[in-house]
């Protein structure tokens, strides 16, 4: 049987739970898609699905041969490119998550040179603070900033992450600046929901670590809000160094307890296997690697922040500095 449409057939089970819906989907009869799931079981030499009376779902080779699958089918489509563009070039659509801080400040002028390099490819940007599952949604690329991965995730560290504390100078002249890591506890912290109950790291001049548990009467999913009710002087944030570059180099925010510092993150690239990996994920892998490692002005850009008439801030005098 044809294994190019025997592919198509198992995705449209996976994306869609069940053998009905993708024989309606593909124009199929039952027996026919039957047949395929079949071809493709024999093919992989594994079970591929988990059958129930309720829904389809995939077994571990399954979830490792529709990665397989997805790529041989943007394979295929691929050969019907103009033959003009050079063989092996990086081409075809990239499908990335990133939060939304992340994406403004970096991604998306990293995306823009990549696109001009690359211009046989196209990306979509999917904006997500969650982390994702890669395969059930389709993703090709996730960046997350985080020390705690998954072990079963393949990873690759593209950066590290440095964060400040700050508030607005109307908050601080309210309830005046902390001096030591201690007095977080009795200030008014934003947090980031996700965390549970927060726990703020630092290293202290003598690279000696120390922590406190904050906490304050506003925290979110998404860290630009937090940002934003900062600079409303709600309270005291910790944020990424290139969320708030320029907001401190303007005075709209004022870094605090600046011989400590805050816990780095990592930042990381995130996909699905390193076998049959296709040519535009790793171009784009290698470039943003490239970017963070070369391009210091991504610590300088301010993003875009959300609420009624927004505007973009000036970026700092000095890149890589607050």
């Amino acid at each position: 049987m044809d294994r190019i449409t025997a592919a198509k057939v198992f995705v449209s089970i996976a994306e869609r739970g069940s053998m009905i819906a993708a024989a309606d989907a593909l124009a199929m009869s039952r027996a026919m898609v039957t047949r395929y799931l079949a071809e493709m079981e024999l093919w992989a030499g594994a079970r591929l699905l988990h059958r129930s009376t309720r829904r389809l779902s995939l077994t571990d080779a399954g979830t490792l041969t529709l990665a397989r699958c997805r790529s041989m089918l943007e394979l295929a489509e691929e050969m019907a490119l103009d033959s003009t563009v050079e063989e092996g070039a990086p081409r075809g659509l990239l499908r990335i998550s990133c939060s939304q801080s992340l994406a403004q400040a970096v991604l998306a002028p990293a995306v823009t040179a990549f696109l001009q390099r690359f211009p046989h490819t196209t990306v979509d940007l999917q904006i997500n603070n969650r982390a994702v599952n890669l395969v059930e949604q389709r993703i090709d690329l996730a960046l997350r900033i985080t020390n705690a991965l998954e072990p079963n995730l393949i990873a690759r560290q593209l950066a590290q992450c440095d964060s400040v504390v700050c508030a607005a100078p109307a908050y601080l002249a309210r309830h005046g600046r902390p001096g030591q890591v201690a007095d977080l506890a009795r200030h008014n912290c934003l947090t980031y929901s996700y965390f549970g109950k927060s726990l703020w790291q630092f290293t202290d001049a003598h690279g000696e670590s120390v922590s406190v548990p904050v906490s304050g009467n506003l925290s979110a999913n998404e860290d630009t809000s937090l940002l934003r009710a900062a600079l409303h002087g709600a309270g005291i944030v910790l944020q990424p160094r290139y969320s708030v570059m320029g907001l401190i180099a303007r005075g709209e925010l004022l870094p605090l307890l600046e011989s400590f510092t805050p816990q780095q993150m990592g930042i990381h690239a995130i996909y699905t296997s390193r076998q049959h990996m296709p040519a535009a994920l790793r171009a784009m892998l290698d470039f943003l690697a490239d970017w963070f490692r070369h391009d210091a002005g991504w610590l300088a850009h301010t993003p875009l922040l959300p609420g009624p008439g927004p505007r973009r801030l000036p970026r700092a005098g000095q890149p890589g500095q607050a």
